[in-house]
């Protein structure tokens, strides 16, 4: 049981410090992580915790204590969320501290641009990998598109609202 644990904060450690632009831009390698290389769970488990963790209140990384728990129970979600928080929290007091010492200074705006398409890229392939194991036919990935793209383009519409009307399609089509 200690190996887990040392590995989930291992890997959630290594995770924290790359999570440029949120940490739904880890998704990918968070799902390669548990899935393919320590084979934890499979990848229908990950999407379903991942939903689960987007579709509760609270913070967006949610998925992280969730996937330790499945992992290893409280001990597991302890190691995953202090592995993924930790590092991140102590390099943001360091470099904000440097930001803003620094805040006069022409190369901050053109590391802030280069940032932008880096997180971009790394939001677009998390997407993708939630989307191709969930939309395994036409009609789901119709559902997926469409829920896409309210999710952007209506900001008022609450996620909930997206996520049931996307069940409600998938269950009236026979695909759920």
């Amino acid at each position: 049981m200690t190996g887990i644990l040392a590995t989930l904060l291992g890997i959630f450690a290594q995770l924290s410090v790359l999570a440029f632009g949120g940490g739904n831009t880890i998704l990918p390698e968070m799902q390669r992580q548990v899935v393919s290389v320590h084979h934890w769970m499979s990848a229908a488990d990950f999407n379903a915790l991942f939903a689960l963790s987007q579709a509760a209140p609270g913070p967006n990384m949610m998925i992280v204590a969730l996937l330790g728990w499945h992992v290893a129970g409280l001990p597991g979600l302890l190691a995953s969320v202090v592995g993924m928080f930790l590092p991140s929290y102590c390099i943001t007091l360091i470099a904000m501290g440097l930001w803003e010492r620094f805040k006069d200074r022409p190369w901050r705006s053109v590391v802030q641009s280069a940032l932008i398409p880096v997180t971009a890229g790394l939001f677009i392939a998390s997407a993708w990998l939630i989307t191709k194991v969930a939309a395994h036919g036409f009609v789901l990935a119709c559902i997926v598109l469409a829920a896409a793209s309210i999710s952007v383009f209506a900001k008022k519409v609450h996620p909930l609202w997206i996520l049931f009307g996307g069940a409600a399609i998938g269950l009236v089509s026979g695909f759920f």
